[in-house]
């Protein structure tokens, strides 16, 4: 029997990631496409987006939510009961695509499709990695390289670089096929420099498009045939040269919460307020849903960095909660001390009037 492929579509918070597979399922072509999405933290965001894409490949069904753990971690328990569930369905997948959370490895859940339960039915048709193009070009999501260079040469202890660069490397490091989203809002000299800047982080040499909104032919990210499984082990992480140098690694470098408070008076003071919060606490990612005073549609936020997008996605249902719901994602450390102080900022900009938008 044919195998089904298998597509691994990761990338850093906010990369597009959700937004390129709402567009892929729009333009599938006739195939039938599950989804399995590993979400951090225990509100399901991604997940309630792409069912509300409005065509039959967005059904009910074909819809897997994995939240509150990173997949990779949790290979044994979560991700090959869910393949196995998959595997027996009656009508026979076209195609399985697996968005993992922005902040996972993409090796071990690789590896996984090695697992004999798995590697006879089913291939890594390839691992798409979504970049922020912007947010590279800005350098949000890159370390100085070469204040990482000094810094190693003048300190011998320091045994691996900041978390949030490792995870960068790791994710293209395997990918077969690099997308570089909002490449709209980037100089083309400057996209000609992120797109230097992330060879320069691969192992090899990797194939990159641009995207504008997610839009990609479905062609362009499926039929890849790489057969990723077998080559993943050549694509090593930080983590696993970390642990065959024998040093020990941070597994909990990234912590969120969600954040529940009542509707808003005045959405643009709260986007105000919010952006403010962001740079104030060095919050990696905030999304969610937030009601609004007077409005019968849900307003759906997306945050990274400095960067806010929102927008009434779909009306409330009849018997749904009118309450703003916002999942926050920042390292362990800052998040911890400040979670209180956040909590509480986020329920009085919830509450401000719409005069406080302009101071």
């Amino acid at each position: 029997m044919r195998k089904i492929p298998a597509t691994v579509i990761t990338g850093f918070l906010g990369a597009g990631k959700t937004t390129l597979i709402r567009n892929l399922l729009q333009n599938a072509d006739g195939r039938r496409i599950a989804l399995v999405i590993n979400e951090f933290g225990d509100l399901g965001v991604d997940g309630d987006i792409l069912r509300g894409c409005g065509v039959e490949t967005c059904r009910e069904e074909d819809v897997v939510e994995l939240t509150n753990g990173c997949i990779c971690c949790t290979v044994a328990d979560d991700f090959i009961p869910t393949m196995e569930k998959l595997l027996e369905r009656a009508d026979r997948l076209d195609h399985i695509v697996i968005e993992t959370s922005g902040l996972a490895l993409p090796q071990p859940l690789v590896a996984a499709f090695n697992w004999p339960e798995v590697k006879a039915r089913v291939t890594v048709d390839g691992v798409v990695t979504v970049i922020d193009a912007a947010a590279v070009a800005a350098g949000r999501f890159a370390d100085d390289e070469a204040k990482v260079q000094a810094q190693r040469e003048a300190d011998e202890s320091l045994d691996h670089d900041n978390p949030l660069e490792e995870l960068f490397e790791d994710q293209i490091r395997a990918a077969d096929l690099l997308v570089l989203s909002k490449a709209d809002l980037v100089e083309a000299e400057a996209l000609e420099g992120v797109k230097s800047e992330i060879q320069k982080a691969a192992s090899r040499k990797l194939a990159i498009v641009t995207a504008e909104q997610g839009k990609l032919p479905a062609d362009v990210l499926l039929g890849l045939a790489a057969g990723t499984e077998d080559h993943i082990h050549e694509r090593r992480s930080h983590h696993e040269m970390e642990h065959e140098a024998g040093h020990e690694h941070d597994h909990d470098d990234f912590e969120s919460f969600v954040v529940e408070t009542g509707p808003l008076a005045s959405p643009d003071a709260f986007m105000a307020g919010l952006k403010a919060l962001i740079a104030e606490h060095d919050i990696l990612r905030v999304k969610g849903f937030a009601a609004v005073e007077g409005k019968g549609a849900r307003l759906l936020i997306q945050a990274v960095g400095g960067r806010i997008d929102n927008y009434y996605d779909r009306p409330f249902a009849a018997n749904e909660a009118r309450v703003t719901r916002l999942v926050v994602i920042g390292l362990h450390d800052a998040i911890e001390e400040s979670e209180a102080a956040i909590r509480e900022a986020v329920a009085r900009l919830a509450a401000a009037p719409v005069q406080a938008a302009a101071e």
